[in-house]
């Protein structure tokens, strides 16, 4: 486990002190941005246990079209883990095509034996009560002209699946860039008009072209973009709601124009700021090739304009991060992704920082680095 460090434990022992249960939204989100899951789960585990005691929730967790990768990232998670989490947050995943046991039996072309055995039995029952929250990663491919067929489980398309699944549902967390608005099986392709991959409430960048506009269902959605989606922002999002620390009716002020929580994906600060590389970058120091240890803008990182706090979070138990690890950050969490993206490893030196051309910043940053590491540093202090 990483050992926390002396700021974060001085976070925790001040939030401590503050009464869990009387938290305002804003207080919650900022105490869940900061100490991520580990710390806040720990921190808080009477009082949540407390606010939950008379409460189960129900998760349904669809997959679509995707490789399951978000959900290996969550599985993946440490401390705590994904069996901790739902025990801590009083959890009752109903279903979960991975980590589930039920399984469809048939006898004569006829589904038999009861909900605890046949996955179809129990999402049906489940459908009927509602009350639940709906998790989906992967996408929703609409074609070919608009069927869905071109993903079919059990006879029936996803498409449809996700309609009754999500006519009951609270609410809806997209899960993974599939999810949220299709993701790399939506790349533009010679195919791509006939399959027609979508995200729940977006396809690409378009709104207007989620599946669920397309299905005429109206439901709060979260989106949690990424491939995959660090295990913090899932579960810290799924605890704010679960816990009621995120209403309904707050979900237009906790998220950004594309349903991103905006405390995990801020529309102010991008990837680029906290980037551990970050010094190469204020003195024009560019890797040409892989394995170096200068700024990865050479070999196509798009970091300046991809807005999620990995710098931060780091993953892998808050040890590394993409460009850390000698990766080009390659915007994942952005919509539109990957096509706004693409090629991932090339330079965008038609795109720059805020429009101007990297090249002619990067020679400025050697003569104003003092400058730029100040107001960077005068950030850090300010907490912002």
């Amino acid at each position: 486990m990483v050992e926390m460090s002396t700021g974060m434990k001085n976070l925790v022992r001040t939030l401590d002190s503050v009464d869990f249960l009387k938290m305002d939204r804003r207080t919650f989100m900022k105490a869940v941005g900061l100490m991520g899951a580990s710390a806040f789960l720990g921190t808080y585990k009477a009082d949540i246990v407390k606010a939950l005691e008379l409460a189960e929730t129900k998760l349904v967790w669809l997959h679509g079209s995707e490789c399951t990768g978000c959900s290996e990232s969550l599985l993946n998670a440490g401390n705590p883990d994904i069996l901790q989490a739902l025990q801590k947050l009083n959890v009752n995943l109903v279903f979960h095509e991975t980590i589930c046991a039920q399984q469809g039996i048939w006898n004569d072309g006829k589904l038999v034996n009861t909900p605890e055995l046949n996955s179809e039995l129990l999402l049906e029952e489940t459908y009927k009560e509602g009350n639940y929250f709906l998790v989906v990663e992967g996408s929703i491919p609409n074609g070919p002209n608009g069927s869905g067929r071109y993903l079919v489980i059990g006879n029936k398309t996803f498409k449809e699946t996700l309609g009754e699944a999500a006519k009951n549902a609270i609410a809806v967390i997209a899960v993974g860039a599939c999810a949220c608005w299709g993701g790399i099986t939506s790349a533009d392709s010679d195919v791509a008009k006939d399959t027609d991959y979508r995200g729940v409430a977006f396809a690409k960048t378009d709104k207007n072209k989620g599946m669920l506009q397309e299905l005429g269902i109206d439901k709060p959605v979260i989106n949690i973009p990424g491939c995959p989606a660090h295990p913090d922002w899932i579960l810290l999002t799924l605890g704010a709601v679960i816990l009621g620390k995120i209403k309904l009716d707050d979900i237009p002020k906790v998220v950004d124009e594309f349903g991103r929580p905006k405390v995990f994906y801020p529309p102010d600060h991008t990837v680029h700021e906290n980037c551990p590389r970050r010094g190469y970058y204020d003195r024009g120091e560019f890797d040409v090739e892989v394995g170096g240890e200068k700024c990865l803008w050479k070999l196509g990182c798009k970091a300046p304009y991809s807005h999620a706090d990995c710098g931060i979070r780091r993953w892998n138990g808050s040890v590394s991060m993409c460009t850390q690890a000698g990766g080009p950050c390659i915007a994942c969490v952005e919509p539109g992704w990957p096509d706004i993206a693409r090629p991932l490893y090339v330079e965008r030196e038609d795109v720059g920082i805020a429009g101007t051309n990297i090249d002619t910043i990067a020679k400025g940053a050697v003569v104003g680095a003092a400058v730029v590491a100040g107001v960077h540093a005068v950030r850090r202090m300010k907490g912002e």
